[in-house]
C-alpha cells in the first residue's frame, strides 16, 4: 500500500470505523483511541496489506482492538471492586429508536458487534467471519439470537409508543 492509497483509506473509512467503535464502546475518547490505533497498526503494516483489502484490515484491527480494551477496562473494574449498580426504570418511551439503542447495548459484545456490522455497516455473513474470526454459520446464529432477544425486548410497536 502507497502513501496516497493509505491516506485515502484515511478518507474513506475513518468514520465508518469510528461510528462502529463509538456504537460498542459509548465513550468518544476510547473510541477515538481505538480508531487511532486501528490507523497506526495499518500504517505500520501498510506494506504487507493489499490496498483492495485495506477496509477489511481496518475493520479486523479495530474490532480486536475493541476487544482488547474491553477486556483491560474489565479487569481494571474487577481489580478495583467497585461495582455500581443501575436502578432499572420502566418509563413509557415515546422514541423507538431509544429503545432500539437500549435493547442493543443489553445484547452480549459478540451479538452487538455481528449486529451493528451487519445491519448497521452492511457487511456480508462472510465478511463478519473473517473481522469477527468466527465461521459464517456462528454470524448466521448470533445475528438470529440477537434480532429475536431485540424483537422480544421491543416488543409490540403499540406498546412502546
Amino acid at each position: 500500500m502507497t502513501i496516497k492509497e493509505y491516506n485515502n483509506t484515511v478518507n474513506q473509512y475513518s468514520d465508518n470505523v469510528y461510528r462502529f467503535i463509538l456504537k460498542n464502546l459509548k465513550n468518544e475518547s476510547n473510541s477515538q483511541d481505538v480508531v487511532q490505533d486501528s490507523f497506526e497498526k495499518l500504517w505500520i503494516n501498510r506494506k504487507a496489506v493489499i490496498y483492495e483489502k485495506a477496509k477489511s484490515y481496518l475493520f479486523t484491527t479495530a474490532y480486536r482492538t475493541m476487544i482488547d480494551r474491553i477486556r483491560k477496562d474489565k479487569r481494571i473494574t474487577l481489580t478495583n471492586e467497585t461495582k455500581t449498580f443501575e436502578s432499572i426504570h420502566e418509563d413509557n418511551y415515546s422514541d423507538i429508536q431509544e429503545v432500539l439503542h437500549e435493547a442493543i447495548d443489553k445484547l452480549s459484545e459478540i451479538q452487538k458487534s455481528v449486529v451493528l456490522l451487519r445491519d448497521y455497516e452492511g457487511y456480508s455473513y462472510k465478511e463478519i467471519a473473517t473481522i469477527t474470526e468466527l465461521s459464517e454459520a456462528q454470524v448466521k446464529v448470533y445475528i438470529y439470537r440477537a434480532r429475536v432477544y431485540l424483537k422480544n425486548y421491543i416488543g409490540q410497536i403499540e406498546n412502546v409508543v
